[in-house]
């Protein structure tokens, strides 16, 4: 992958994020604070509770190092949900690496509104060239982010370099299934403007190049198809909020390209789950 198309990538993701109708889609459609693939009690569950949910799981796998004093780095960060619930749970700082700054934007107000601005700092950059020292941080986490990179390799040897000796590194990705069908995904995958989705196989393999010990992954890939269904239907139902955050045009495009998001998970393609790992 050359530095062009990269960095082509995550110029494509900042701008995809800074768009007013992506903004507005996962403000009323996604759960605006938490826009993670959602861990369902039930398939009628809001889709903002499940993805609540999603942190509260990830959070339990590292909850024995955070707590006031400890370093978090969450790399891309969206809307801040999830930096906000570390901080306000358990008082750990979180520096929260996000390359849109419109996100950005929303993220340090609602800190504010929430009492959160002091344990939370909000940085615009990017996670393949993360602005931070070796060791810095005792826990690196993200939710669905790397997901928008073609350097998803460099990614994790980024994250693994700030992680300090001992520290842990938690993370949840939509990918493809390791026996998905090349090019299953392509046009599902499209509008997120890179080439392909890594697979579980991919994130297991160079995560042991990196050295990380104790890989474990929680295969959550059976809440998919509701999580789509469900994205789907509120969508779908289209009501005053949402006609009124985005333009028809993207209205139109989303009940094009939400089904085969739908058909890809019922089609077994499509994988998502929990990475915890050791430094």
């Amino acid at each position: 992958m050359s530095h062009e198309s990269a960095g082509n990538a995550a110029g494509l993701a900042r701008d995809y994020y800074d768009s007013s109708d992506v903004d507005g889609f996962y403000a009323t459609v996604w759960g605006g604070e938490d826009i993670h693939i959602g861990t369902y009690e039930h398939e009628r569950e809001t889709v903002a509770d499940a993805s609540r949910r999603t942190v509260e799981k990830a959070a339990d796998k590292v909850a024995d190092f955070l707590g006031p004093g400890s370093r978090v780095l969450d790399l891309g960060s969206g809307y801040g949900g999830a930096a906000r619930y570390l901080a306000g749970c358990f008082g750990c700082r979180v520096v929260a690496l996000n390359i849109s700054e419109s996100q950005n934007q929303r993220h340090r107000k609602t800190n504010v509104e929430r009492g959160l601005a002091d344990l939370i700092e909000v940085v615009t950059g990017s996670f393949e060239d993360v602005p931070y020292e070796d060791g810095y941080f005792d826990v690196v986490w993200s939710q669905e982010a790397f997901c928008h990179s073609d350097e998803r390799a460099k990614v994790l040897s980024e994250a693994v370099r700030v992680l300090n000796p001992g520290g842990r590194l938690v993370f949840t990705d939509l990918m493809a299934a390791d026996d998905a069908p090349p090019n299953a995904l392509r046009p599902a995958v499209s509008r997120l403007g890179v080439e392909a989705m890594a697979t579980p196989g991919f994130y297991r393999q160079h995560l042991a190049e990196l050295g990380l010990s104790h890989v474990d992954f929680e295969d959550r890939s059976e809440h998919l198809l509701t999580h789509y269904l469900r994205i789907l239907e509120e969508t779908q139902r289209g009501g005053p909020e949402l006609r009124a955050a985005v333009s028809p045009a993207y209205l139109d495009g989303l009940l094009e390209n939400l089904p085969l998001w739908v058909d890809a998970s019922r089609n077994g393609h499509l994988s998502s789950g929990i990475f915890h790992c050791h430094r």
